[in-house]
């Protein structure tokens, strides 16, 4: 079996983390088998499509790294991918089934089905509809249609026993028929429902597994029917668990509004992974390790490795819930795999959003000791806010001295420095770090530089938490680091 899978969201809105998560799935399933990934858009809720929601998803997904072989750019061999331009073949294979009695025209009206809707609750039936239309004659129905009375489809689900769902990591699910309704497949406007759309585009487009929510599995029994009553070979079904909040507790809601433990926003849009100071691989490896394992304790790897070993079969069906903190982790890990100026280039975007402008050279100096203390670009500003503006000055002199530093060791060893930097020649990270220890090992009373260090570090940068001192001197420049310490030697007046 040629192995075809799809991600086929719908245009209403931003790109939820949940569907990159199995896009991601589908997406390593086929390339594991050197199969064919597809994007197909569900847009028949033309009521909440959002216009640009299309482009979007699809931005977001070529961050990450996931492409399609088919798709509504792209095209390909069972186009169109977009179902509102497929109604014509809905509307057939609806006609086909209602030609061959597994399905029918319902007339009701919405006031009709708010009395269904009330006496069957009324019941405990939450059905809401009754099926009074279900076993009407060719007449009766010629009749409703030429009096011009709108009308919707129905599939005839059936009455007794049992359909079973297989599922690909649950086994066998048992469902009593008597539960279900009558599911409209087809709506008034002509445009089918999810149900029906779904069952027709995976046939003729030769999904070979559907990979999707565990929430469809309530309503997988219709597509079960469905496929019984076309003659088509059903797909693979593969019900992905439901991904649970940092806390565990409730499913990870399209809202954004909770925080984890540490008190960190929890993110959930794709956009605000892309724009987080993350970096794509990143996210994708933590969204790897989300209900699958790679074995071997292994954690941090490529999507080249995961491919390699990937199977849906191995995916847990059990809810999971995404630990955030790890994927701080994961890309901490991968910037410290970067070179410095590729973590210049992944940095200044973000700096510059905050109003910051540093030059490359100055970055280039502070990224390699940068790169063991970033977990996102983001920490960046604050780590190099120095470099792109005034810092604040101490409120006064005693705050520039130690335990090991006294008020005027700490007035003369600011003073030699500030003389020793104006004359420099050359002005390197060598010849500065070797200085500025030798400095400090004359002015502290145990004759160790780190105390003098620590405090020169606060005045160069005026921040308490920044790149160490040689680097954050040197990325300042000459003149700056100068003027800087003429205003720290005014405090000691």
């Amino acid at each position: 079996m040629t192995v075809r899978t799809r991600f086929a969201p719908s245009p209403t809105g931003y790109l939820h983390i949940g569907g990159v998560w199995s896009a991601l799935f589908g997406w390593l399933y086929a390339r594991r088998h050197g199969g064919q990934f597809l994007l197909r858009i569900e847009d028949t809720d033309t009521k909440r499509t959002v216009p640009g929601a299309l482009e979007s998803l699809m931005t977001s997904l070529r961050w990450f790294g996931i492409d399609w072989d088919e798709g509504p750019d792209i095209g390909g061999p069972f186009g169109p991918y977009i179902q509102t331009q497929r109604k014509a073949l809905y509307q057939e294979w609806a006609n086909w089934l209602i030609e061959h009695d597994y399905a029918y025209k319902c007339f009701a009206t919405p006031e009709e089905l708010a009395e269904m809707r009330a006496a069957l609750e009324a019941k405990g039936d939450r059905s809401g509809y009754d099926r009074r239309y279900r076993d009407l004659s060719a007449a009766e129905v010629a009749t409703l249609e030429a009096a011009g009375r709108e009308y919707v489809v129905r599939f005839k689900m059936p009455l007794t026993g049992q359909t079973v769902v297989p599922d690909l990591l649950r086994g066998d699910v048992v469902f009593d028929n008597e539960q279900f309704t009558d599911y409209v497949i087809l709506k008034s406007n002509g445009l089918p429902t999810y149900h029906l759309a779904h069952v027709i585009d995976d046939h003729f487009m030769q999904i070979s597994h559907i990979t999707r929510g565990v929430e469809w599995l309530n309503t997988a029994p219709i597509h079960v029917n469905l496929f019984k009553a076309f003659g088509w070979e059903m797909p693979v079904f593969v019900h992905l668990p439901v991904i649970l909040n940092p806390s565990g507790k409730g499913k990870l809601s399209k809202r954004h509004q909770a925080f984890t433990e540490d008190g960190n926003e929890i993110l959930v849009r794709a956009d605000e992974f892309m724009h987080g100071g993350y970096l794509p691989e990143a996210v994708l490896n933590f969204l790897a390790n989300i209900g699958w394992t790679f074995g071997d304790d292994v954690e941090k790897f490529t999507m080249d490795e995961a491919i390699a070993r990937f199977d849906l079969a191995t995916v847990s069906p059990a809810p999971t819930k995404l630990p955030y903190s790890k994927l701080d982790w994961l890309n901490g890990q991968y910037i410290q795999e970067m070179e410095p100026l590729e973590l210049a280039k992944a940095v200044r975007p973000y700096l510059e959003a905050a109003g910051l402008e540093v030059n490359v050279d100055a970055l280039l100096m502070v990224m390699p000791p940068m790169r063991v203390r970033l977990k996102r670009f983001t920490d960046a500003i604050e780590f190099l806010r120095f470099l792109g503006e005034e810092m604040p000055l101490p409120e006064n002199a005693e705050a520039l001295t130690h335990k090991q530093l006294p008020l005027p060791a700490a007035e003369a060893a600011f003073r030699e420095a500030r003389d020793m930097l104006a004359m420099l020649e050359p002005f390197t990270l060598e010849e500065i770090s070797a200085r500025l220890m030798a400095i400090g090992e004359r002015h502290t009373t145990s004759g160790k530089a780190g105390p003098f260090l620590g405090q020169m570090r606060l005045a160069v940068t005026g921040q308490q938490v920044s790149p160490p001192l040689f680097e954050s001197v040197v990325a300042l420049g000459r003149n700056r680091v100068v003027a800087r310490l003429d205003q720290i030697l005014a405090l000691f007046a």
